[in-house]
């Protein structure tokens, strides 16, 4: 009984040397858990979004104050920015001021899709 409690005492501390059978045992025992373990053991469960069905992403364009004469209205800003990117199929989603302390116009910037 004291020679088994020891051989499970070695085996879970791993006591033995690198050039003993035991070690040889414990890689080809690793190596068979790695190449023989099914792949849906490690499978974390997630879906992946369908590849065709993301939306685009989503640019800043800035611009400086003299470019734009009024950020109310989005159609002439829309012409504006086809005009300086070259794309003629832009849609404008958000326009920020960016404004500094005295609250002079330093820039636009400008989210497009």
């Amino acid at each position: 009984m004291n020679f088994i409690l020891r051989i499970i005492k070695k085996s879970f501390l791993w006591t033995y040397a690198r050039n003993t059978w035991q070690w040889d045992v414990l890689c080809v025992l690793i190596l068979a858990f790695i190449f023989l373990s099914p792949k849906s053991w490690f499978a974390n469960g997630e879906r992946r979004a369908p590849p065709g069905h993301q939306s685009e992403a989503v640019s800043t364009v800035i611009l400086s104050p003299e470019v734009i004469d009024s950020e109310i209205d989005k159609g002439q800003l829309e012409q504006k920015v086809r005009a300086l990117t070259g794309r003629a199929n832009i849609q404008i989603i958000e326009v920020r001021r960016k404004q500094d302390e005295t609250g002079k116009t330093l820039r636009y910037e400008v989210d497009i899709r």
